[in-house]
């Protein structure tokens, strides 16, 4: 059993595996493109404030890649004695990690802004020699921060969030998203400079805040998303937008057994695989294990994030199992 294909106690079909090499390449492509832009937006920052806080935004903007491919090592690892489960867990942590950073870094930058522009602290933008010639730097900001968007916006933003929902990766699905977006900050840190540029001084520390504002949604957002899949809440998506329709096809699948009368599902997301609990009411008192352990394996070919399963035959079901009536196709 290959190393790189392993998740936990499976390998991952070929589509996946595929998936996951792509997703680790784009991710440490963006650390190399990511380290570039940050050493060159530090060579023109100024004394713009809208510049410093795009600048530590690109900075934090590491941590998502850095926590993906972390968390990747411990993903792959067989589950112990110690740890039955695997420690797929790890990505939630990653995430978690990723989202609180993001969020305490966002509230004291926008705290920052707030106080430079009760203090009506203004900014000056100084002027460079270049090839001979004096140019304000204000337009290599403006030239540099319309250039470096080009990566996230239309390169590794989309490609990743082309291969989250391939992995169910809600970590990488965040990952692209604040990729994508970096077009806004990079926008706004442009205004800023050019209002510093025609003596609108708020301008500067407006972009500032707009910038950390933006900040925080993304900590906020991502410590959510990772605290409420940490308490094992109903497994959802990879952008949290619906409840997984995994549950519905597996008790689609049970009740479509011929023992089986009634099914109702408890499925937790342990960071990108399912636990299972299936409670099935079968038409007779006494069930085979036969029969048991054909139905794990149907469930198990559902789906590859199927990770853990365990059938509990019931006389009833419990009130906060998803019963999932209706077929949905899986995605």
């Amino acid at each position: 059993m290959s190393s790189s294909h392993q998740f936990g106690r499976a390998d991952l079909p070929p589509e996946q595996t595929d998936a996951l090499k792509k997703a680790v390449r784009w991710e440490w492509f963006t650390i190399a493109y990511t380290t570039v832009t940050i050493t060159v937006v530090a060579f023109v920052i100024g004394n713009s404030q809208a510049m410093r806080t795009a600048w530590i935004e690109d900075m934090l903007s590491l941590i998502p890649q850095f926590a993906f491919l972390i968390a990747l090592i411990f993903v792959r690892r067989k589950p112990t004695v110690n740890k039955p489960y695997g420690m797929h867990r790890a990505m939630g942590v990653g995430h978690l990690v990723a989202g609180v950073a993001l969020l305490a870094i966002g509230l004291n930058l926008a705290f920052e802004a707030v106080t430079g522009l009760v203090k009506a602290e203004h900014p000056t933008i100084g002027t460079v020699q270049l090839f001979g010639h004096t140019v304000w730097l204000g337009w290599l900001m403006v030239a540099i921060m319309t250039v470096i968007v080009i990566g996230p916006v239309f390169f590794y933003g989309p490609a990743k969030a082309k291969l989250a929902p391939l992995l169910h990766s809600k970590l990488l699905y965040a990952d692209a998203d604040m990729a994508k977006a970096d077009w806004q900050t990079n926008a706004a840190s442009i205004v800023g400079v050019l209002g510093v540029g025609a003596g609108i001084w708020w301008l500067d520390g407006a972009a500032a805040l707009f910038i950390s504002l933006g900040i925080i949604w993304d900590g906020f957002k991502n410590t959510k998303s990772a605290v409420v899949d940490l308490m094992d809440q109903r497994a959802r998506t990879y952008d949290d937008k619906h409840p997984h329709p995994l549950a519905s096809d597996v008790t689609t699948y049970l009740r479509s057994l011929p023992w089986v009368t009634d099914a109702a599902v408890r499925m937790r997301d342990q960071g990108q695989v399912f636990h299972i609990e299936a409670f099935v009411i079968p038409r007779k008192r006494k069930v085979s294990i036969h029969d048991i352990n054909e139905a794990s394996e149907g469930i198990a070919n559902l789906d590859w994030k199927v990770q853990d399963i365990v059938i509990i035959p019931s006389e009833t079901l419990p009130t906060e199992a998803d019963v999932a009536r209706g077929h949905t196709t899986h995605a």
